[in-house]
């Protein structure tokens, strides 16, 4: 007997939840409306026409904090006061840019926090004395680079939830194109090898810039532009909200 009052208590706030999600449900349609028509007002009024608003999450539960997009030829000035007026518009729990791999050290989605930039210093000076080493003309890694790829991937694995951009670099020596192919290949390369040792692959990017940035005071041929680099650009996670549960992620 002692039991039932435990469990009537176990049943009442099961209730409660279905209650609770079933006027999430019931009324999240109209809410979520009525937020987007006061963003597009904060929007419009900021000068951010061009800027669309997608307030449902990639798994497509509704959401407070839209995804911003597009605005591409909008003054960066004015990007930043949009995005400034959506937060403020009622309703609004905070906004993210949509990430752009052709623009990926652009820092639209702000300044990098301070763990993103102590990944990367901490990437960084790995790096500093150790280099990833590929097949000769090849984007196979070097099994003897394994190792060092473990250390990279420990290193950035606190920095998951921003976006990780990983660039490849070559010397002048050769083709330009096949430089940029190279070079695209190797990285791409490296984000497979960080993928299967469990950085999420929706937060990583990889390009390949050939020898277009050789390192400052070198010659572009020499040997050494031949190199991966990694930038951590932080993002704005989405927070649970009544309207996106923690299970939208």
């Amino acid at each position: 007997m002692s039991g039932h009052p435990v469990i009537l208590i176990i049943a009442g706030a099961v209730a409660t939840s279905v209650i609770s999600f079933a006027s999430v449900v019931a009324h999240g349609p109209a809410f979520i409306a009525e937020v987007e028509a006061n963003a597009e007002k904060a929007r419009d009024g900021a000068g951010g026409q061009d800027i669309t608003m997608r307030f449902t999450t990639s798994q497509g539960w509704l959401t407070r904090h839209p995804e911003l997009d597009g605005g591409a030829s909008t003054p960066r000035a004015v990007r930043q006061r949009t995005a400034s007026a959506i937060v403020m518009s009622p309703g609004v729990g905070g906004v993210h840019w949509r990430p752009d791999p052709t623009r990926m050290n652009d820092t639209q989605n702000g300044p990098p926090s301070p763990s993103a930039l102590h990944c990367q210093t901490k990437v960084e000076g790995i790096l500093r004395v150790r280099s990833i080493r590929f097949n000769e003309a090849s984007a196979a890694i070097d099994p003897a680079s394994e190792a060092l790829l473990d250390e990279v991937a420990a290193a950035l694995r606190p920095c998951v939830g921003s976006i990780i951009a990983i660039t490849g670099h070559t010397d002048a020596m050769g083709n330009e194109p096949a430089n940029i192919r190279l070079s695209q290949d190797r990285a791409t390369a490296i984000r497979t090898a960080l993928i299967r040792r469990g950085i999420p692959a929706a937060g990583l990017r990889a390009r390949g810039e050939g020898s277009s940035k050789p390192l400052q005071g070198l010659d572009p041929d020499d040997p050494a532009n031949r190199r991966i680099e990694f930038s951590v650009i932080s993002i704005r996670p989405l927070d649970p909200t009544p309207v996106d549960p923690p299970s939208a992620g």
